[in-house]
């Protein structure tokens, strides 16, 4: 009987202790869960947020797998840029512009002196004074053939005269307006140069006091509106590119700011000794910044699926795994400060700027995410956890 009580007695004190210990366990669990969360938030004071130059953005749809990757160059069709010359040599007077400047059509860019010039002018005036005399002498020979005073051909004398002086007088004139002379205005030797395009000075060739004609530029002009993109698709891509399909670029040392364009003609012929092809798209919307010349690297859609994609900045890797970070709330416990909580996804297609991530939970809609300054993040959040 003793030894029955000692048997019962003993295994209730294991059973006290065993439940002792899953209280223990459970309480333990519980703290380490919560110690877990804790680590997956961090805190910002409004000053740290300035300095560390953290910026609030969306996660958006970008086309960015189903594409084809292209390099090229920005260039300006023949037909918007212009050589302003003269048309006749002399000495450069003035000088109205510089590089940088906007001009429009028949606007003024210099004036140029040459003898020349007024010569023609008072040949014309010469030539105006005979042609009303030869007119006068037509009036009178008409008159004396009627009354049988005078021979016929003295009268088709005159008016063969009169044919020449107007042939002359057409020519001289003709050659003062291709010059930009109007021939009605005074002698004078001083021709003004006018911009034959609007557009802007890309260079000046010459400077006051130089001689210039027709075989010296004084200055370029270039109109960007309808700046347009050569890009060379490899053969192996070529049946993939079609006309009116859409371009996404960036600028080379500029990968910041995104610019689009539609492919408008495919070339037929290999580019120099390369096996590419060249494909012209131009470029619409936004063209701030662009200049001729300038490199780009640029995407071809090749369909309409989109996938949500944030800027590569916004994306920190630790510990092998890829992690955003989200604004969790607009307010500390202090009420001066910013929450942002650590979301782990999973990064897919990188392009012109932007990376393809996977959610491995779901954001409520309108979640906004740190795309400047996660790096700053995630290492106050690492040293927290230290």
């Amino acid at each position: 009987m003793k030894l029955y009580k000692a048997i019962c007695l003993g295994l209730y004190i294991l059973l006290l202790t065993a439940c002792g210990t899953k209280t223990e366990t459970k309480t333990e669990g519980a703290t380490t869960e919560q110690h877990q969360q804790e680590t997956t938030v961090v805190s910002l004071s409004d000053e740290q947020m300035k300095v560390a130059g953290v910026v609030l953005g969306d996660i958006e749809m970008k086309n960015l797998t189903t594409s084809i990757s292209v390099n090229g160059t920005l260039a300006v069709p023949n037909q918007n840029k212009a050589l302003v010359t003269s048309l006749i040599g002399g000495v450069l007077r003035s000088l109205n512009v510089q590089p940088g400047n906007l001009v429009q059509k028949g606007q003024s860019v210099g004036t140029i002196a040459n003898t020349e010039l007024s010569g023609i002018q008072q040949q014309i005036i010469s030539i105006n004074g005979q042609l009303k005399y030869a007119e006068q002498e037509q009036k009178r020979q008409k008159e004396l053939v009627e009354g049988n005073a005078a021979p016929l051909k003295n009268l088709q004398k005159v008016e063969s005269e009169i044919v020449s002086l107007k042939a002359q007088q057409a020519a001289l004139q003709n050659h003062l307006t291709t010059l930009g002379v109007s021939p009605s205005q005074n002698i004078s030797s001083i021709l003004t140069i006018t911009a034959p395009i609007s557009g802007t000075i890309s260079e000046v060739f010459a400077q006051i006091g130089s001689n210039v004609d027709a075989s010296k530029p004084i200055a370029q002009i270039i109109n960007n509106s309808e700046l347009h993109l050569d890009l060379f698709v490899y053969e192996k891509d070529l049946p993939k590119v079609a006309s009116g399909q859409t371009i996404h670029f960036t600028l080379t040392n500029n990968p910041g700011k995104e610019y689009d364009a539609i492919i408008y003609s495919i070339g037929t012929a290999f580019a120099n000794e390369s096996k590419s092809i060249p494909v012209h798209a131009r470029v619409i919307n936004n063209k701030a910044g662009l200049i001729e010349g300038m490199s780009v690297t640029a995407r071809i859609s090749l369909g309409e699926k989109v996938y949500p994609a944030i800027p590569n900045d916004a994306i920190i890797s630790n510990g092998g795994k890829d992690y955003i970070f989200i604004l969790y709330k607009s307010q500390d416990s202090t009420g001066s400060g910013t929450i942002f909580k650590r979301v782990q996804v999973i990064k897919g297609a990188t392009d012109v700027g932007y990376s393809e991530i996977k959610l491995l939970e779901e954001l409520p809609k309108g979640t906004k995410v740190a795309i400047k300054g996660a790096f700053f993040l995630m290492a106050k959040m690492t040293n927290v956890e230290e």
